[in-house]
């Protein structure tokens, strides 16, 4: 991956982990890695893995696309529900992003049926 794309990624990941409240000790927790990691994958110096991507964007209830979108009018953000909380644990974190696949999923097949 090219710097550039690291750039954008980790600029993505920012953003949106900034408009849903989440720290980056959160995200941290969340990925099982040291909070200076999500530091150096926000600011580009570091990049991030596509295993945390695909957990990143079922967080953030998105397409695994959108993480690498560069025009962020363009990124599909579904509604997302907010938790707020002083500390979120790990298995909060998991079941959250568990939830939003399960709704995803769910609204899919709704879709699918109504034809």
């Amino acid at each position: 991956m090219a710097k550039n794309e690291h750039n954008i990624i980790g600029s993505n990941i920012r953003k949106i982990r900034e408009r849903l409240k989440y720290t980056q000790d959160d995200l941290a927790t969340y990925l099982s890695v040291p909070r200076p990691t999500i530091s150096y994958i926000e600011t580009g110096e570091r990049e991030c893995s596509f295993d945390h991507m695909e957990r990143l964007s079922a967080l953030f209830n998105m397409d695994l696309a959108d993480l690498l979108e560069e025009d962020e009018n363009t990124q599909t953000l579904n509604c997302v529900f907010a938790f707020r909380s002083s500390e979120l644990t790990s298995t909060d974190l998991n079941s959250i992003a568990d939830f939003q696949l399960v709704v995803k999923n769910y609204m899919k097949m709704k879709n699918l049926a109504n034809g």
